[in-house]
């Protein structure tokens, strides 16, 4: 092997990507496959010198939930960060917005170039050296997923991090992240519908997925439930014998705190983020039990930072020009997207109104194989209501000035960033542009009044870019909301040099 540069390790780690013939075969599966997921990835574990019984020193606290998981993990790491200063505290969360080692944090920190190298180059000589599988399915190496995990476990317990905040990657029960056997806590955030082909088509189907992260010993807290989701989690937790089943409370203090992360939905987040640090806390000896929120946890929750998320951004080069992101990908999110840009702090913000109202642009896609009819008509409907809710007098079919369909694709030559690199797209999807032109009949369907020569079907990021900023170039300032994917919004920090003031 030639080079071992950060460049080198992104270059093979997109060797393990699963392809979109992969992915529709696990669909395929009804979930089937996922079952030798745990045993496949304790075999993975053991290959790099590891025993499942290391990763109880990681003191981990396991988050899972269909929306939220993120920014509940966002929160917490936060809150331990400012109530115990003197720790090192890991995070592990997906997916990345501009660079893969965005996923592995200490203290706050993206883990530097070179040490995801030695990390990723750690893990890939160790498997090769050992290349004996116990089970006929294991391959040589894992899939991309599976080995970043891996990356995340050697690093926290190479760099003896004292905390570690594990976001699950899909699920709970079968995901890489839950072969830790004692975790020190377990948190759910709200439950939703999203990857039925692996996950199951009902509430409680997914419920019990997500609360396969449960483990014996360890408090089961989620959130408010709908009653069927709660019924199955709460059979979960007495099942997979945990200490206690906790349903999150309220936490009036909240109500006057300015969160770090906008948007309403963020105080169901906040709320157990809160309720997993303090339990995490007294179960280490750290406090004792309280009722009142410290000062600490209150700085954590103001100063927590989740790029791509309800975040807003004036760009560095055109100032005239306010990006506001959101990674929102189910129709549940996107219904929080659409309540928090469709509001005083977003588009309806005073100086943004009557003769100074900007251009607004709805850059958008969605992944393969998710309904973007349902949330185009979920994200007019909730336009619509919030138009209503704050007393404007605009009609929600024409709310933006233009809207892009565009693909994932970083570049307008046809290339990925390498951090960016996507093999799960079918390759005539892309070259085809199915989804834009999903997407677009979807969209003239449902605002035909909507000017056809504003809706844009376009082959890559840097297609879009350019329309807004020649948009720009006509003086008049311009409101742009991208939504509908993480891998997008994160194409778009790239390609509109966002970085610097983004993340």
């Amino acid at each position: 092997m030639s080079g071992r540069s950060y460049k080198d390790a992104i270059d093979l780690l997109n060797t393990l990507q699963s392809n979109a013939a992969t992915l529709e075969a696990i669909k395929a599966s009804g979930g089937r496959i996922s079952a030798l997921s745990i045993p496949e990835m304790v075999e993975y574990l053991e290959r790099i010198g590891y025993k499942q019984e290391d990763l109880n020193n990681l003191n981990v606290l396991h988050v899972t939930g269909t929306k939220g998981k993120g920014s509940t993990c966002a929160f917490t790491d936060s809150i331990l960060r400012r109530a115990r200063p003197n720790w090192k505290v890991g995070l592990y969360t997906s997916p990345h917005l501009v660079a893969v080692r965005e996923r592995i944090r200490v203290n706050g920190v993206p883990i530097s170039e070179e040490l995801f190298a030695k990390f990723f180059f750690d893990i890939w000589d160790r498997l090769e050296e050992n290349d004996q599988r116990k089970l006929p399915t294991t391959t040589a190496k894992p899939m991309y997923f599976r080995f970043v995990t891996l990356m995340a476990f050697h690093a926290f317990l190479t760099l003896k991090v004292d905390a570690s905040v594990l976001e699950v990657g899909v699920g709970g029960a079968y995901d890489s992240t839950n072969i830790v056997p004692r975790p020190i806590v377990t948190g759910i955030s709200a439950l939703g519908i999203d990857h039925v082909a692996v996950l199951g088509k009902t509430i409680a189907e997914i419920a019990w997925q997500k609360g396969g992260i449960f483990k014996e010993g360890a408090p089961a807290i989620t959130v408010d439930q709908p009653q069927e989701g709660m019924d199955m989690l709460m059979q979960q937790s007495k099942d997979l014998k945990a200490s206690e089943f906790i349903v999150v409370p309220p936490i009036p203090e909240l109500s006057d705190i300015e969160l770090g992360l906008a948007g309403a939905h963020q105080v169901q987040n906040a709320r157990l983020a809160v309720v997993l640090a303090r339990k995490f806390l007294e179960l280490k000896g750290a406090v004792q039990p309280q009722t009142t929120l410290p000062q600490n946890f209150i700085d954590g929750l103001k100063e927590a930072r989740w790029p791509g998320r309800c975040q807003t951004v004036t760009d560095p080069v055109y100032p005239s020009t306010t990006w506001f992101l959101d990674g929102a990908h189910t129709v549940e999110s996107l219904d929080c997207c659409a309540q928090w840009f469709v509001g005083p702090l977003a588009a309806l913000r005073p100086d943004a109104q009557g003769e100074k109202r900007p251009t607004r642009i709805l850059i958008f896609n969605c992944t393969h194989g998710r309904s973007g009819a349902s949330f185009l008509g979920s994200v007019l409907a909730k336009i619509s209501a919030q138009l209503q809710l704050h007393g404007a007098s605009e009609e929600p079919h024409f709310f933006f000035d233009k809207v892009l369909f565009c693909t994932n694709v970083t570049y307008a030559d046809g290339h990925f960033k390498g951090d960016l690199t996507a093999l799960s797209i079918p390759e005539d999807e892309l070259t085809q542009l199915t989804t834009q032109r999903e997407l677009a009949v979807a969209w003239t369907s449902l605002a035909p009044a909507f000017t056809k020569e504003d809706v844009h079907i376009l082959p890559s990021i840097e297609h879009a870019i350019r329309v807004v900023r020649k948009q720009a170039r006509n003086g008049k300032p311009v409101d742009v909301l991208v939504a509908g994917s993480l891998h997008l919004v994160g194409g778009v920090v790239e390609v509109a040099g966002l970085a610097e003031v983004a993340l």
